[in-house]
């Protein structure tokens, strides 16, 4: 049976560490961005040594809210890949993308979205390939911290009022607890300015992920050994743009802020993608 959820209360009491402004190396790298034409019309630089462009989705979403992004990244001549996410399990899913990463020839340029980013940050740990991390309005975690912690660490988020919990069957018996989003407030929570068309198709499409997945604790944190790049969405009512301005910081990842919901990929793919070529262009420099 559904019933509310609310898998956000007590989040900041197991992280006690104080929050952290923004360095000032982050805030020189963070120009502020708004809903305009993208660069990603400039011509196609060449395919020599281009790096595979790896997109992770996030929860309640699947592979298609990546859609606009690839067109253009196409469009640039580049190999892409969109790995289906499981959701199960911070590890499990970090292992499945490795998976992924192993089977890819040559430097990847390794992008996450939500929960996604926190998923990148596990599997290009010791992935020599992994030239670079990008995370859309994503979960930076280090080490010890979980998703859960991180989004309470700032007011702002109203993902648990959003959410509906349902149970699952475990792979060895039992029963296991995923969230969905509502679908009556999917658009409002997630992506906002989004036609309503398309949030609808968006919204009965939503992969639901496991309870376990946004408690576990992270035991990798590869942003801590490569170079990473930050979009901050400053609509987002999933993560609040607060902590994702500070995680970006902590990571001294290079940074923009968009006028976005969540779902930026899907409302703005030409800033996102311009923030990816950017991330290409520095691996295809040497820098």
């Amino acid at each position: 049976m559904n019933r509310p959820h609310d898998p956000l209360s007590g989040a900041a009491a197991r992280d006690p560490r104080p929050p952290r402004g923004p360095s000032p190396v982050a805030a020189a790298r963070s120009p502020v961005r708004s809903r305009t034409p993208s660069t990603d019309r400039e011509s196609p630089v060449s395919t020599t040594d281009k790096p595979t462009v790896v997109l992770v989705h996030g929860a309640f979403a699947d592979g298609s809210s990546w859609s606009a992004v690839v067109e253009r990244l196409q469009r640039h001549g580049h190999r892409v890949l969109v790995p289906a996410l499981p959701l199960r399990g911070l590890a499990s899913d970090a292992a499945y993308i490795r998976g992924v990463l192993d089977g890819v020839e040559g430097p990847i340029v390794l992008v996450g979205h939500s929960y996604g980013g926190a998923v990148i940050s596990h599997a290009a740990t010791g992935a020599p390939r992994v030239k670079a991390l990008v995370y859309i309005a994503a979960f930076v975690p280090d080490i010890g911290e979980s998703t859960l912690g991180l989004t309470g660490k700032f007011p702002g988020s109203t993902l648990a009022e959003a959410t509906t919990a349902q149970s699952y069957p475990l792979p060895g018996g039992g029963q296991g607890e995923e969230l969905v989003i509502r679908q009556d407030v999917f658009r409002q929570q997630f992506a906002d300015g989004v036609p309503e068309t398309t949030a609808q198709v968006m919204a009965v499409g939503q992969r639901p992920i496991a309870v376990a997945a946004l408690q576990e604790e992270a035991t990798a944190a590869a942003w801590r050994d490569i170079p990473s790049w930050y979009l901050v969405a400053t609509e987002d009512r999933n993560i609040p743009p607060a902590a994702e301005r500070w995680m970006a910081s902590r990571a001294d990842a290079h940074t923009v802020t968009v006028r976005a919901p969540h779902a930026v990929s899907v409302s703005d793919p030409g800033p996102v993608t311009d923030l990816v070529l950017r991330a290409v262009h520095e691996v295809r420099s040497g820098h």
